[in-house]
């Protein structure tokens, strides 16, 4: 095996490349079903602040659910553990749009990256002001932790989601049927689909986890204590019912998106992005998350 980041980064690659299993792109949000799963990028930003990537670390891609880590960090920042009374903190162990567990547990979200939760995140951050302000704020935390400022909203993903969104709507009704939104459904589920549909290349995500990282040489974003429980989530919740297994396989925080991407994080020591469009069972990014339990025994990176 290479011995090289750079050359494993390629290495992987290749692999990546040789296998014709790709997995199936999520065709439940048209915009993104029309994309090609033959795709494969991968991005290590150090905390020394190196970039090393490999594949199509340059193509855009809608983050989707990777930009809960955001939300979610800035929620924090403003509620504080009172966000805790509207969001638990444990694994699911079922899918993340499911309608059934929200119903049994009375209306508050398991953890706050299934949908739901995630819902219930942007209330949080939307409460007091207007939907445009609350993306502008959102907007301005991903690029100042990316340190880049040519990031966007893809419109047309959000306007797909929004179409196709029935099942989100649904857990944004039964939430305010259960009094745990504050802003009108429409509104709330408008800014979610929005901030969902950010797109970044694998190099800008990255650079955009770097906050978490906790090195003297990464942004400063939020408090020390607040990322070490942001990782916690994303090792015990990121990869929803299937984060058990990406934590015994890969062994690192992270959370993925249905658009085929996954933010990893070595604490200490690195953020890694990677992105593949075809998905697994769970949901996840099938080729991304084989590249992971790769990088991160052949680097022996592991929190374990």
């Amino acid at each position: 095996m290479p011995s090289s980041l750079p050359e494993i980064l390629d290495q992987l690659n290749a692999d990546m490349r040789a296998d014709d299993n790709w997995g199936a792109v999520a065709s439940y949000i048209p915009e993104l079903g029309s994309i090609d799963p033959a795709q494969f990028a991968i991005a290590v930003a150090t905390a020394d602040g190196d970039l090393y990537s490999a594949g199509d670390a340059d193509t855009l891609f809608s983050v989707q659910s990777i930009t809960k880590v955001f939300t979610l960090a800035i929620a924090l920042g403003r509620a504080g553990d009172h966000l805790w009374k509207r969001v638990g903190r444990e694994p699911s162990g079922r899918a993340f749009n499911s309608i059934v567990q929200l119903e049994a547990e009375a209306g508050r979200p398991r953890n706050p990256f299934i949908n739901a939760g995630a819902i219930v995140v942007t209330d949080e951050i939307l409460t007091g002001r207007a939907p445009r302000e609350t993306l502008g704020e959102i907007m301005q935390f991903v690029r100042t932790a990316a340190g880049d400022d040519d990031i966007h909203i893809n419109e047309n993903v959000a306007a797909s989601e929004n179409a196709h969104g029935h099942r989100n709507y649904a857990l944004a009704h039964f939430l305010a049927s259960a009094g745990n939104l504050n802003n009108p459904p429409d509104q709330t589920l408008g800014t979610y689909f929005h901030h969902c549909a950010i797109e970044m290349t694998a190099k800008q995500l990255a650079m955009s986890g770097r906050f978490l990282i906790d090195s003297p040489n990464a942004p400063r974003m939020i408090l020390p204590a607040r990322i070490r429980r942001l990782n916690a989530l994303m090792l015990t919740c990121g990869h929803y019912d299937g984060s058990g297994d990406f934590a015994y396989r890969v062994g690192l925080p992270a959370k993925s998106g249905v658009g085929g991407g996954i933010l990893a994080i070595v604490p200490k020591v690195a953020s890694i992005a990677v992105w593949s469009p075809g998905l697994n069972r769970y949901g996840n990014s099938r080729k991304g998350t084989e590249a992971m339990a790769r990088l991160a025994r052949v680097m022996e990176w592991s929190v374990f």
